[in-house]
């Protein structure tokens, strides 16, 4: 809407009386319902716009310049974002001083609850004069004024009321409103200040003394250097006994299978060349080959019961010295006694508690196959008890003289504690012309 001017040779613009009785001017304007401007104030329900600058008498207002530098509250129902508020007021400027010369209307200074300008608002705020003891806005920018039954409090001596509140001024209008109104509760965003690290002071210097007090307190007290010792050695320790564990029950098995069947083979190629004869032979030298089909074992027995040099090499040892000195498979009458592994070493006789009586136990040699069967057992006895050994064992059930086989080994496992002696009874001689037994051939 174009705003009204004064006409010339008033005192001051819009004076009371000039154009319509008291009062009609402002009920003519209630009565105006322009959509293309601002509702009235009086008229707007949103505490947001609501006049707050009107006399409670009908007196003029007090134009924006002339009330006191007051900082506006926003409603109190709204949630106030800190940079809506900086947005939509502005920030708070220092006044200008007023010009200097000799006008009779001189600018009125700075008070409670004067605006600073707007950023962003159309155009500059208009400047404000006192006239006549009553303060007006400029020819320039007035709008339609109207009596509001919002009034904000007057200060003592002073008859003009605070400015409008926001972008309800004519200037602005709704597309002002609408833009402020979409920047509600934002903050901007200013550029954030480079965090300067000082770097840190350096330490003052320490003495002679005190140097040699902070070496002696960093190095280890006694008791920990021993227990860190105690500690590694403990360590030391333990991985040595899991790997001596592990040779033991895994490695050895490996190394004797190995030396074992190479011992095999060699004596059977031996036996096909003719290179052996019948007799004596020497400590550790084989000579024959076992057979025990039920658990499946093939070794090779070798002169004397030598640890190393036989039973840890795989092998089944024979008595064969002093007076644990017994017969060979091929004498008339007599016991073959020999003795093996239970556990580690390529355990050979480790399954031999499960024979029953009856299972075949053959010896091979170079001139014939003998054929055993098992008859008893003896689960535990004593190493010392030698007499197990002998011709006619005692407790092994026989009554006589005759042809038997002995099988010693220790127990319980992982021990040699005791001995477990199994016997058995020949059942069969048969040369090897005439081809394997009927225990071998199945």
């Amino acid at each position: 809407m174009t705003s009204l001017r004064p006409h010339a040779g008033h005192e001051g613009p819009y004076a009371q009386g000039a154009y319509e009785p008291d009062g009609t001017f402002e009920a003519a304007v209630e009565q105006l319902a322009d959509p293309l401007n601002d509702p009235l104030p009086g008229q707007h329900t949103s505490p947001w716009f609501r006049a707050e600058t009107v006399q409670p008498d009908g007196g003029a207002r007090q134009t924006p310049r002339a009330a006191a530098q007051e900082p506006v509250e926003p409603p109190g129902e709204w949630y106030d974002p800190e940079g809506y508020q900086r947005d939509w007021y502005g920030r708070r400027e220092p006044e200008a001083a007023p010009a200097a010369g000799g006008a009779r209307e001189a600018a009125v200074p700075a008070g409670p609850g004067t605006h600073a300008p707007v950023p962003g608002a159309p155009g500059p705020v208009p400047a404000q004069h006192v006239t006549g003891g009553r303060s007006v806005l400029s020819d320039e920018t007035v709008a339609l004024r109207t009596a509001d039954t919002h009034r904000t409090p007057q200060q003592p001596g002073s008859d003009a009321a605070g400015p409008l509140p926001g972008p309800s001024s004519a200037a602005g209008g709704r597309a002002e409103r609408r833009r402020a109104a979409a920047g509600r509760g934002r903050r901007r965003a200013g550029p954030r200040r480079a965090v300067e690290s000082e770097p840190p002071e350096p330490a003052a210097p320490m003495s002679r003394l005190e140097a040699r007090r902070a070496a002696r307190a960093a190095k280890d007290s006694p008791a920990v250097v021993a227990s860190r010792v105690v500690g590694e050695v403990f360590i030391t320790f333990g991985v040595l006994m899991l790997l001596f564990v592990t040779y033991q029950l895994w490695w050895t098995n490996i190394r004797a299978d190995q030396i074992a069947g190479q011992e095999t083979n060699r004596i059977q190629d031996d036996w096909a060349n003719g290179e052996r004869s019948p007799g004596a032979f020497e400590p550790g030298q084989g000579f024959a080959i076992i057979h025990i089909p039920e658990l499946d074992v093939v070794a090779p027995i070798a002169e004397g019961i030598d640890k190393e040099k036989v039973l840890d090499r795989g092998m089944i040892g024979h008595y064969a010295e002093g007076t644990l000195k017994t017969a060979m498979p091929s004498a008339k009458q007599g016991n073959f006694a020999v003795a093996g592994h239970r556990n580690t070493h390529g355990e050979p006789f480790r399954y031999i508690n499960r024979l029953k009586p009856g299972d075949p136990i053959v010896v091979e040699t170079q001139d014939a196959y003998y054929t055993y069967e098992m008859s008893s057992i003896l689960p535990q006895t004593s190493p010392s008890n030698v007499a197990v050994i002998d011709e006619v064992p005692p407790g092994s059930g026989f009554t006589g003289p005759g042809r038997y086989i002995t099988l010693t080994t220790c127990t319980p496992e992982f021990t040699s504690t005791y001995r477990m002696i199994v016997w058995g009874k020949m059942v069969d001689e048969r040369p090897r012309s005439k081809g394997k037994p009927d225990a071998l051939v199945g």
